[in-house]
């Protein structure tokens, strides 16, 4: 007879530091005036959706409203006249595609402030007024005639810092989750126990991806406890009505609920249960904001999508009703019954110009409602006045002797000389990694600790442990050991380590850094590096504030990988980063020797973009005597493309690219054409955006046409990245480059490696010998 089977037992989970709250359903002073503000938002996203000239996601912005409103006049401290104050609480839209959501509640909320209270109002640059709903969708060449008298915002279709009150762009899959963990972990550090409380926005369809889930995991092991997230668990998305498990039935894509993945996580967890009743959710927010047990909080909220729209469920997520039909006028009428005003019936003239009419005459029946009913306005405006008073009244004030990372921005920091801290001696063994890794150790030793570092379980691996200097070693807790740099990033978690960083650096004093192979960061770091660059240029644009950037550490780059194999000693992650941004967004850094990471690093934080990619190999190799191979000094790299060397007696050019590459021509190429005075004209690429940013007449000085004409190329990387440097298809198909064979690379030592290529130093010297005869002069 066979055993019986095992009896199924329950999996009990160990203690959690954070706990499982229900809030009770309270009364609510205010609940006439939120049960107004919400008639007024749903009505301005119902209209909103009917002009806008695409989808707006009106489903899911209805159901998050009661959430929104609550925060916004009771649940945060700031100053509704100083959008921009670094000590205000901050509530950052993770989910993105409630952009619509957003625009309708800030500009009824300006609207609000104008009849209530005027002298509360920003200036108008930092307004979002009803005026700039007319911009919603639309671009900033629209050419209407009310667009352009107004001067109304261009409103993207997900939210950036173009718009006062939005900390970071978001909308792209749990970018935004983990950008807020990274406005949180700075604002603790910058604040300590003080800190500003970031607040979140998400669905429990946003929490689905896997950037999601690592960046909850560095919450709760990092003790963010100034952190908020706000989950509008509505059960639908874009195809499904039934996203998680509950009830007792499996879900479509998830079987867990929110509350149970938070809890996992070690967050405190409040279950607000009907997240469309205002007594739940005031009561369920003021007890999340009275736990101080050193774990993030999250409150979890019931809702509908869709609710009073007429359309519920998924088929409210991207869609509504159609153009000025009668289910448009139905969601609208409990508005026009409620004021006593009639809505615009009819499309109007069939023009852009007579649909801007009739759109914005149907902003202004909003407008002469709320002007006549000055209740609602007043209160508004009392409401927000006590939000400043409540910041006023905290002792927010950074914490002493904590981040400067304004220093890196002035003469404090120079490029040269090089600090003698660093070691670079010619002679020694030395990692790229390794130069990196005290490089950015100086920088955070002169700057107070502003540089917070992560890696994808790779800290010391990649030498960025290092970066921390002479701060506190092991991971950084809030409450355990705060004084660290190194952030505990949820392992092997590249995804959400982006996202965080790139928060950590858009709060204002901090440079997130973020490393890893560079075969896998530069893929799985692109969409938050993409978002970072989007916001840091929005936020510019509109403030005038200088950028903010990241550093993103492709590590163990190249062939010099190679014991790894194809898998991860790959050439094609440059690619993916260089030239693939707008002029000055993203700085891609190749040092070829440890005695170039000091002044590219810092010519590229000069340069201000939002993301540095520094591209460093793994072996430790002698560090080359620049003047004994008769090269310029190293600061030479800082102008992104400078000469090896110059023949005045032909145009015959070879373009270096990359540490491999570059060291076995300085080895065993450059001392042979030497000997054999060979006349060519030798470059080495650094930096191809640092190139970019020098005037265009040093441009032509350095690298003039008539040698990118007769130009080969020698690179670590794909062709591609070489491209640029060469003006001929000759050039073109007689450059080497670890695809030129037509396949993946074995593994191996870098120097097999660079044989199977035609990258080792004979292969070299041929190539350059033949196309030296081929060019002649």
């Amino acid at each position: 007879m066979s055993p019986p089977a095992p009896k199924p037992k329950a999996l009990r989970l160990r203690p959690r530091r954070g706990v499982f709250l229900r809030a009770p359903a309270l009364p609510a002073a205010d609940r006439a005036f939120f049960e107004g503000v919400d008639l007024c938002y749903r009505t301005l996203c119902a209209i909103l959706f009917n002009f806008a000239p695409t989808s707006g996601h009106p489903g899911g912005s209805i159901s998050s409203g009661r959430i929104v409103s609550s925060l916004l006049y009771e649940g945060l401290d700031y100053d509704f006249s100083r959008p921009d104050r670094m000590d205000a609480d901050q509530l950052c839209y993770a989910a993105g595609h409630k952009a619509m959501g957003l625009y309708a509640m800030y500009a009824l909320r300006n609207e609000l402030v104008r009849i209530g209270d005027p002298a509360l109002l920003a200036p108008q640059r930092r307004q979002l007024r009803l005026e700039d709903l007319l911009g919603f969708r639309r671009n900033p060449t629209q050419a209407t005639p009310l667009f352009k008298r107004h001067r109304a915002k261009p409103l993207d279709g997900h939210p950036t810092p173009a718009v006062p009150f939005v900390p970071v762009a978001t909308g792209a899959s749990g970018v935004g989750l983990a950008a807020g963990a990274g406005l949180a972990l700075a604002a603790l550090d910058a604040y300590g126990s003080a800190a500003p409380r970031i607040h979140l926005l998400e669905g429990e369809g946003g929490m689905t991806p896997g950037r999601v889930h690592e960046a909850l995991a560095v919450a709760g092991t990092a003790g963010l406890e100034n952190l908020r997230l706000h989950v509008d668990w509505n059960q639908a998305s874009i195809d499904s009505d039934a996203v998680c498990a509950a009830r007792g039935r499996p879900g479509d894509y998830v079987q867990w609920d929110p509350l149970e993945l938070l809890a996992l996580h070690d967050w405190n967890v409040v279950d607000a249960g009907d997240g469309m009743d205002f007594r739940r959710v005031l009561s369920a927010q003021k007890l999340a904001a009275s736990l101080r047990n050193g774990q993030p909080t999250a409150v979890v909220y019931r809702t509908k999508k869709g609710w009073r729209y007429g359309i519920e469920g998924r088929a409210s997520h991207g869609a509504g009703h159609p153009f000025c039909s009668e289910g448009y006028h139905q969601a609208v009428a409990p508005f026009e019954k409620k004021f006593q005003v009639e809505f615009p019936r009819g499309a109007g003239e069939p023009t852009p110009e007579g649909l801007e009419r009739t759109y914005f005459d149907t902003l202004l029946c909003v407008r002469r409602a709320l002007e006549r009913r000055r209740d609602l306005a007043a209160r508004a405006a009392q409401l927000l006045a006590a939000a400043a008073a409540r910041l006023r009244s905290k002792p927010r004030a950074p914490r002493p002797r904590g981040p400067r990372a304004e220093l890196l921005f002035t003469d404090a920091v120079r490029a040269e000389p090089a600090p003698a801290e660093l070691g670079i001696v010619p002679g020694r063994p030395l990692a790229l990694r390794a130069a990196l890794g005290a490089c950015l150790g100086r920088l955070n030793d002169l700057t107070r600790g502003s540089l917070l570092v992560c890696a994808a379980d790779l800290l010391e691996s990649t030498s960025v442990a290092a970066a921390a200097g002479r701060f506190p070693r092991g991971f950084y807790n809030a409450r355990g050991n705060p004084g660290s740099r190194l952030i505990p990033a949820g392992g092997i978690c590249e995804d959400a380590m982006g996202g965080v960083m790139s928060g950590v650096s858009s709060f204002g004093r901090h440079v997130g850094v973020t490393s890893s192979y560079s075969a896998f960061i530069a893929a799985l770091e692109h969409i938050p590096a993409r978002l970072h660059a989007i916001g840091q240029q929005a936020r510019r644009d509109a403030t005038g504030d200088p950028i903010r950037p990241w550093i993103m550490i492709n590590a163990h780059t190249g062939p010099m990988t190679g014991e790894d194999g194809p898998t991860h000693a790959d050439p094609q992650p440059l690619q993916l980063l260089a030239g693939d941004f707008p002029k000055g967004s993203l700085i891609t850094l190749v040092p070829w020797e440890p005695q170039e990471v000091w002044p590219l690093l810092i010519a590229a934080l000069k340069a201000r973009p939002a993301v540095i990619a520094p591209f460093v190999a793994r072996p430790a190799v002698a560090v080359p005597d620049r003047a004994a191979l008769g090269l310029p000094p190293a600061s030479a790299a800082a102008k992104g493309l400078y000469a090896w060397r110059r023949s005045r007696k032909s145009d015959a050019t070879v373009v270096l690219q990359g540490c491999a590459a570059a060291l076995v021509f300085s080895r065993q190429v450059l001392p042979e054409l030497d000997q054999r005075g060979v006349p060519v004209n030798v470059f080495y690429v650094s930096s191809g955006e640092l190139f970019d940013l020098l005037p265009a007449r040093e441009q032509r000085d350095i690298y003039p046409e008539r040698l990118a004409r007769r130009a080969m190329a020698i690179t670590d990387y794909t062709w591609p990245t070489v491209a640029r440097w060469l003006h001929s298809q000759d050039g073109m198909r007689r450059s080497l480059h670890p695809f030129r064979k037509g396949r993946f690379l074995g593994s191996g030592g870098w120097d097999k490696v660079l044989e199977e290529a035609g990258l080792d130093g004979t292969a070299q010297l041929r190539a350059v010998l033949d196309w030296c005869r081929r060019v002649g002069r």
